[in-house]
């Protein structure tokens, strides 16, 4: 069966330019050869990962929001990659993303129904009062009563202002939904309210996840399986029960063991992770967490790990292991 969403050796490079005639002298890897599979619809994965590590490049490469370096999206067997002009925007219907800041993504200028009326507009011969009903539809459907319709992003609250990011991001129908760290700007009870209507919409619509996130007990709440990020690159990935259940690689437990628990007496796995993720422009030979790795070896700074299967289903990136 062709799986929804497959992507193979993403890369994202940024030129770095200095000096008067601003060359340039280098690349900052954002994303190096990236790879990961959404089989089915219905199906949640999850990123995880520190800030800085390419989580939202990531995201924004995959939907060709910005234009990948090298490698190959496929959705549902077509090379996304290769699509220009009308054929990728025929493309874009399928795949919508909910933004991490519900204010900055949203038109200040515009009122809630003109917000989620605009891909309606673009890609379906609809309007008056036609599309007007749908829009009420959509805002129903994430829990927005009627007379948010005239109202401006400012006039609401940020959980409200996200609700209408994902009625927007609904309008067309979508198979797949990338939502870049969509609660990380929200209060702790608004974060929940928002969870569990995305959860809920998932099993109500059929919907696909690709959540960025640094949130690992929300990628635990709403993912089958989670992948975990550093520098570029996946060091670890597999059903979000083995990942953080049984972690293998040092970042990943590190990682686990910077969870806060409100309870004394049960233990953290690994040693807090000690400096900074090193510059992406120049990451570090060998294995990329090596210099913050309590048991790194020489054979983790000469050699690159492979993402290699530990267990079915469950591959690890580490020398360690």
């Amino acid at each position: 069966m062709t799986p929804l969403l497959e992507v193979k050796g993403l890369k994202k490079y940024f030129p770095v330019r200095t000096g008067v005639l601003r060359r340039v002298t280098g690349w900052i890897r954002a994303v190096d050869g990236v790879s990961f599979t959404i089989s089915t619809r219905g199906e949640s994965l999850g990123i995880v990962g520190e800030s800085g590590c390419g989580k939202s490049t990531l995201a924004r490469t995959v939907l060709r929001l910005i234009e990948p370096t090298e490698g190959r999206v496929l959705f549902e067997g077509r090379d996304l990659t290769s699509l220009r002009g009308e054929e990728l925007r025929r493309m874009r219907r399928h795949m919508q993303m909910v933004f991490q800041d519900p204010y900055w993504s949203l038109d200040p200028r515009m009122r809630v129904l003109d917000i989620v009326a605009e891909p309606l507009r673009a890609h379906v011969p609809m309007s008056g009062r036609q599309l007007r009903e749908r829009v009420e539809e959509l805002c129903a459907l994430v829990g927005l009563p009627g007379e948010f319709l005239s109202r401006y992003p400012h006039e609401m609250s940020g959980g409200q202002r996200q609700r209408v990011g994902v009625a927007r991001a609904l309008a067309l129908n979508p198979s797949l939904l990338v939502l870049d760290e969509p609660t990380s700007s929200l209060d702790v009870s608004v974060q929940a309210q928002v969870l569990n209507l995305l959860a809920d919409l998932q099993v109500r619509l059929g919907l696909s996840y690709l959540l960025i996130s640094h949130d690992i007990a929300v990628v635990e709440h709403m993912c089958d399986r989670v992948g975990v990020m550093y520098l570029g690159v996946l060091v670890e990935s597999g059903p979000v029960e083995k990942v953080l259940g049984t972690p293998l690689h040092p970042y990943t437990q590190a990682l686990i063991g910077a969870v806060p628990v409100p309870d004394p007496r049960r233990r953290t796995l690994g040693v807090p992770l000690e400096g900074d993720v090193p510059d992406p422009s120049s990451p570090p030979p060998g294995c990329r967490f090596w210099p913050r790795c309590p048991r790194a070896r020489d054979e983790c700074r000469r050699e690159v790990p492979v993402l290699r299967p530990f267990a079915p289903d469950h591959q690890v990136a580490c020398h360690l292991v």
